[in-house]
């Protein structure tokens, strides 16, 4: 599980740092940027969702 929820977070860097690179290489409003922000969005949500589904079926728990 800790392995999922990493991969997913190195991704999301991953496409924050595309999006910047290319908000600062491309001109204003360009379509790799906008493709950057919506594979960021997704990723973000499904790591969400991930989250949500794990702790649902009990596959991890909160430490006190």
């Amino acid at each position: 599980m800790k392995l999922v929820v990493l991969i997913l977070l190195i991704a999301v860097l991953i496409s924050l740092g595309s999006g910047l690179f290319f908000l600062v290489r491309d001109e204003k409003g360009s379509p790799r940027m906008l493709k950057a922000l919506k594979i960021r969005v997704a990723l973000s949500v499904l790591l969400i969702l991930f989250l949500l589904v794990s702790f649902q079926f009990g596959w991890i728990t909160p430490q006190n």
